[in-house]
């Protein structure tokens, strides 16, 4: 996953490392750090540290949030602080038009790339196309974020998050939906927002072509990609934020945490009706995720780009750079495959519960190296 510009700039021009970095970091545990976490697991047996990390590794069935629920949001968040650093020269360099249809024009492609993502026609016809995806979120988030910045002020697009969020929930609350043979008992707590019980999922199912990734609806569907555009609204308010000349570098740092922290109290508040449901991507989901993205961008912020401490987020600082890259070659090569045919087998054998540490080791590795190859010879690809 990726923004579709890997190039942020300052107010001076210069690329803010710091956002980089947090992609990277985002990243890092798609890339292998969460079977090394796997890994290490088993080595250490009952280590209640790594049991808890282990648990936080793995998506939520339905209801609630894990870490594992924050990766995907945080990258369309990260690609509305891009836009803002992008756009603004866009616009200037091509006027609005050109600006528009190079939105159009990237969002298209990162959509074409979400189909080649996920088999392309060699899944043709059976199980079939896979119209929506990671990237198509993207690109639809991005299109939609990029062309309301564009053409909306601070106020307009508070106006816009606001008429996301609000009514998206009162689509699902106030219109009552069920995929024939997922009834629920209308007394069942949060029945309204039951798995196929819901009005997101019948459009799924009644509207969506192709493959969908739970059978009958789509964690990445059609309806769910609205309130997605919330959650790059977040991140472009974070991107007016950082690029905002009167005010201080650490005045920047403490509204992003302390808006982060009223988002995920607002959130879990607002989840008492409406419940954090990564799956529906549910207005309270975007204001948890978008809390913890702002406190983790404000952190990162202050560390690498305020503070200077840069050498500790250099791994991460090559994976954000071609973060799309990375995304993309971690699905057509096999770097599992490939750590295997280097140590594993006799050697693997010999280590015992430390041969799978070893595997992820060098399966992460190589994934990072890569990208650390590409930063060397400054070669950014994007689409």
């Amino acid at each position: 996953m990726s923004t579709p510009s890997s190039e942020v700039a300052t107010n001076q021009i210069e690329r803010m490392v710091s956002v980089d970095a947090l992609r990277g970091f985002d990243m890092f545990w798609i890339i292998g750090a969460e079977g090394l976490v796997k890994a290490l697991s088993k080595v250490s047996g009952d280590s209640a540290i790594l049991k808890f990390v282990e648990t936080q590794l793995k998506h939520v069935a339905w209801e609630g949030f894990h870490f594992e629920d924050l990766i995907f949001p945080l990258f369309v968040f990260l690609v509305g602080v891009s836009i803002v650093f992008s756009m603004g020269r866009i616009a200037e360099r091509e006027g609005k038009g050109g600006a528009h249809k190079r939105i159009v024009r990237r969002g298209i492609k990162l959509h074409l790339l979400n189909v080649f993502y996920y088999g392309g026609f060699a899944k043709y016809p059976d199980p079939g196309l896979r119209y929506v995806g990671v990237l198509q979120r993207l690109a639809f988030s991005y299109i939609v974020g990029a062309i309301l910045f564009c053409n909306l002020r601070l106020r307009g697009l508070i106006i816009a998050f606001f008429v996301i969020i609000i009514g998206y929930w009162a689509l699902l609350t106030f219109i009552p939906a069920t995929v024939p043979g997922h009834e629920v008992d209308p007394s069942t707590p949060h029945a309204a927002f039951a798995p196929g019980n819901n009005l997101t999922n019948y459009i799924d199912y009644r509207f969506l072509p192709g493959r969908r990734w739970d059978g009958e609806w789509d964690p990445e569907g059609l309806l769910s990609s609205i309130p997605a555009v919330g959650s790059c609204l977040l991140g472009i308010f974070a991107g007016m934020l950082l690029k905002a000349p009167s005010l201080r570098p650490n005045q920047k740092v403490l509204y992003l945490v302390a808006g982060g922290v009223a988002m995920i109290a607002l959130g879990y508040l607002w989840s008492l009706q409406f419940p954090i449901i990564k799956k529906l991507w549910t207005s309270s989901y975007v204001l948890v995720a978008g809390g913890y993205s702002a406190m983790l961008l404000g952190f990162f912020y202050y560390v690498v780009d305020v503070r200077g401490f840069k050498k500790w987020a250099t791994p991460f600082i090559w994976i954000g750079s071609n973060a799309l890259t990375v995304y993309m070659a971690c699905n057509l090569i096999d770097f599992d495959e490939i750590a295997l045919r280097l140590v594993g087998g006799p050697i693997a054998e010999k280590l015992g519960a430390y041969g799978d540490l070893l595997t992820a080791l060098v399966a992460l590795s190589l994934a990072v190296g890569l990208t650390r190859w590409l930063y060397n010879r400054r070669i950014f690809i994007k689409v």
